[in-house]
């Protein structure tokens, strides 16, 4: 009873700090959709600048993303691994910690989401949308990873809102005088989330037979 009073109580603290961190986390969500979008268009109309950066981006990554040299050596779970150590340590926590001041991290957002629409082309730029089950693929990845990335980066911008505008359950003691404490625990919380989700989505992009 104690061990299951414990984990609800655990639950009811993550639920509680989603909730609290909402409209950040939905208003990122947005953006990065936004920009995704816009870089579909842009790749799917010819515009040179996006298939060249797009271009680029793609041999740069099979060059030295360790994620992307495991794959082509096929090692998919070493890849997966990397992937989601990436996207934790080099992707989320620097946009979450940038997010405690608003508004630095939407320009990565922006550029992130955009990167992921110019992507929806395959080498010959033709469409990954093209097939149903290319485009499924490429929807339920870019789906499971951006809901993690918006969760990380609002719970960053939610403790950045809170030191403007310090809502009552964020009263009290505060980190350097500065950043209320409670938010901070509330970031830690909203990670526990982010965590499994990250790793799902590695998994599933690496792993799927639909990674074809």
């Amino acid at each position: 009873m104690a061990i299951l009073y414990s984990l609800r109580n655990s639950v009811a603290s993550i639920s509680r700090a989603v909730n609290r961190a909402r409209y950040p986390i939905l208003f990122t969500a947005i953006v990065y959709f936004l920009s995704v979008f816009i870089g579909m268009i842009m790749a799917h109309i010819g515009n040179k600048f996006a298939l060249d950066y797009r271009d680029r981006l793609v041999n740069q990554s099979l060059q030295s993303n360790p994620a992307s040299v495991a794959y082509v050596r096929g090692n998919n779970f070493q890849a997966a691994l990397w992937d989601f150590a990436g996207n934790l340590v080099l992707g989320a926590f620097p946009k979450t910690v940038s997010g405690f001041s608003v508004l630095l991290p939407y320009p990565m957002v922006i550029q992130q989401g955009w990167v992921g629409g110019i992507v929806s082309v395959r080498n010959d730029h033709t469409s990954r949308l093209s097939d149903p089950r290319s485009a499924t693929y490429y929807l339920i990845t870019l789906f499971l990873q951006l809901v993690p990335y918006s969760m990380a980066v609002g719970a960053g911008v939610n403790v950045g809102i809170a030191v403007f505008r310090t809502p009552p359950y964020y009263e009290g003691r505060k980190w350097l005088g500065i950043f209320p404490e409670e938010a901070f625990r509330d970031v830690a919380r909203i990670y526990l989330i982010v965590i499994p989700l990250f790793l799902n989505a590695s998994l599933w992009e690496f792993l799927s037979p639909w990674n074809i």
